[in-house]
């Protein structure tokens, strides 16, 4: 045999390896705990027992050069995960802000349950537990979209913690029980199993993006669309189908008067998001949803809370209008007497 011939099946079967290799990142897809994806600071984790179950919740925690002595909490929304806060993050850091930045078990870089009844106070206690493994005890509150049902009950539960509260686009300003019929968590994880990239990038095109697509927002359906062909999707996708069940089956709506803490929303006028508005009866879903309505009753129902209507914009302000968002945020939080 040749030195030629030994190249040539020397190289062919470094070629069946490489491609092997590829084949086998390509059916796992991305980790369902985003194992090799990046975020933009550095991932810190903490240990937890949910329901038996050992678990490990990681968080950012963006430090200030020169800080203020105050600590922004951001609580990402159902779809998304703490990453997409990177611009606001370094923004309030630039401020004076200590940021800390959690992925809620069961989304981004936190863990994935084998089992676990998902409730607002659950992911409410968890949170708590990253504070107070950092020792902090007084903060500024953020949450976006189910981030804003999760940041409306941390404030209740623990009143004493919470400062300010800012609800950017939150769901769950109307109970859509009411009027939308009830699917089982089977029927919401047989609809997650179908996701798939095109699917997933239809939805935020015109749900959050008013089908004006640009490359920033490709890194949040990749996020979520790179797990679908991982082989652990399932647990992911009936995790989500929980999550769902939790949204629609635990409504913060009706204590929003019990809220103490000095609220701003910020309300992007464009969005119509309501959780199985689709399957409503005909008459009612086009009053599903209705934001520039929902964030005036909203605003009422919370004692001390004002309200900012950015027209023309959906449900993700903070990628979609950063210069409109951050503007009254900024403001917001440094404004004392409130």
């Amino acid at each position: 045999m040749t030195v030629k011939h030994v190249f040539r099946i020397t190289f062919l079967f470094l070629m069946i390896g490489t491609l092997s290799v590829f084949a086998q990142n390509k059916q796992d897809g991305v980790g369902i705990n985003l194992e090799g994806v990046h975020y933009p600071f550095t991932e810190h984790y903490i240990s937890l027992t949910n329901q038996g179950e050992q678990l490990r919740m990681e968080y950012m925690d963006v430090q200030a050069a020169q800080p203020n002595g105050k600590v922004v909490v951001l609580l990402h929304g159902k779809n998304f995960n703490g990453a997409y806060w990177e611009r606001t993050a370094k923004q309030l850091s630039h401020e004076g802000y200590r940021v800390v930045i959690p992925d809620q078990i069961g989304f981004g870089k936190s863990s994935k349950p084998q089992q676990i009844q998902y409730s607002f106070q659950l992911l409410a206690r968890n949170t708590k537990a990253v504070l107070d493994s950092l020792g902090i005890d007084k903060i500024y509150l953020l949450g976006h979209s189910m981030g804003g049902m999760l940041a409306s009950r941390f404030t209740l539960m623990y009143p004493d913690v919470v400062e300010k509260l800012v609800l950017e686009n939150p769901i769950g300003l109307e109970d859509w029980k009411t009027v939308v019929p009830y699917i089982s968590i089977e029927e919401w994880h047989q609809e997650e199993l179908k996701q798939n990239y095109q699917s997933i990038k239809a939805y935020q095109l015109q749900f959050y993006y008013d089908n004006k697509w640009k490359k920033e927002y490709e890194p949040w359906v990749n996020m979520l669309a790179g797990v679908t062909s991982n082989i652990d999707y399932p647990r992911l996708a009936w995790n989500s189908a929980l999550l769902y069940d939790m949204i629609f089956t635990q409504p913060v709506c009706y204590e929003f008067n019990n809220i103490q803490a000095p609220t701003l929303l910020i309300i992007g006028q464009r969005d119509r998001t309501a959780l199985g508005k689709a399957r409503a009866p005909k008459e009612v879903q086009q009053s599903l949803g209705n934001y520039p309505e929902l964030g005036k009753k909203t605003q009422k129902a919370i004692k001390n809370a004002n309200l900012v209507e950015l027209d023309g914009i959906g449900h993700l302000p903070h990628i979609e209008a950063y210069d409109q968002f951050i503007g009254p945020l900024i403001d917001f939080l440094a404004a004392s007497g409130l």
